[in-house]
């Protein structure tokens, strides 16, 4: 049974910020919990869709559209920045009035979710950082390479479809990949521009240390985003911080291992999460560090 409620609309941080919402009707809205899911650099909400409706079996969850993607606002000349996209989500609790919520964010959604943090905003529980990159000044640089970005991104503007997108995402499914390719155009080039350019100098490191709230920390096995020594100056810079690892994964988790992704949370969100199916059969079959 479908969990998805409607997409939506708010006016918050001065933009308009888009959202798919699963599993929360207006009235259970203060007897479930609430997740905020930010999706990384290149992928619109409605690609993170397969992972909502499994969301919202136990929360009320909202996948946003990062400004710059998908149906939020993605003009030339917007601020692209990380601080605006974490007042973005700050904004967006604020204004549907949460009180009591938890954000999970994959990749630069990650790294949004850390920034937003560190101002100890009012009703925030917990986080979950999945596989956030962690280059910044005087750090290695983020595996990914800016032209996998830009050169999938031109493709989709000019019309691509599922075997256009074979070459950037060949471990995929042909329905992922057709999503891909339907969506990718709505992905601003200078947003993703400034957004990648900002991982080599954006320090969330020295936020980590001001965050009040429990964290977990996924980590693919494969995709070389996070390795071991990473993991212990995390830890060491805010203490409250559980590792989970997806070892046959890589950097898309859900896409290479979906019963993983979902294992991999425990009860840390406060309820287990249960496999909808497994977007690829094959564990093994690890993604590089990409969308």
């Amino acid at each position: 049974m479908s969990t998805f409620i409607a997409g939506g609309n708010v006016h918050a941080n001065g933009i308009r910020q888009h959202y798919l919402r699963y599993g929360g009707a207006t009235e259970a809205r203060t007897s479930r919990p609430t997740v905020i899911l930010v999706p990384g650099i290149t992928s619109p909400a409605i690609t993170w869709g397969f992972v909502g409706e499994v969301f919202g079996e136990q929360f009320d969850t909202y996948v946003l559209d990062v400004r710059g993607r998908g149906l939020s606002s993605a003009e030339d000349g917007l601020d692209y920045s990380l601080d605006a996209q974490a007042a973005d989500v700050l904004a967006f609790a604020e204004a549907l009035k949460l009180d009591r919520w938890m954000i999970v964010g994959h990749s630069m959604g990650g790294r949004i979710a850390v920034r937003a943090g560190r101002t100890a905003p009012a009703g925030l529980e917990r986080m979950v950082l999945i596989d956030p990159p962690v280059s910044g000044p005087g750090r290695r640089a983020y595996p990914a390479k800016l032209p996998w970005y830009i050169d999938s991104i031109r493709l989709a503007v000019q019309g691509t479809d599922a075997e256009g997108m074979l070459a950037f995402c060949p471990t995929w499914t042909e329905e992922q990949r057709a999503l891909r390719a339907e969506w990718l155009h709505t992905c601003n080039e200078s947003a993703i521009l400034t957004s990648f350019e900002a991982f080599a100098t954006d320090d969330i490191h020295a936020d980590l240390p001001k965050l009040t709230v429990p964290v977990m920390l996924m980590v693919a096995g494969r995709g070389d985003v996070i390795r071991p020594e990473d993991i212990e100056e995390i830890r060491s810079l805010h203490a409250d911080t559980e590792v989970a690892h997806v070892p046959g994964a890589g950097h898309m988790i859900p896409w290479d291992d979906e019963a993983g992704f979902y294992a991999a949370f425990g009860t840390f969100l406060g309820a287990p999460l249960a496999k909808a199916g497994a977007a690829n059969d094959d564990p093994a079959m690890g993604t590089p560090a990409t969308p």
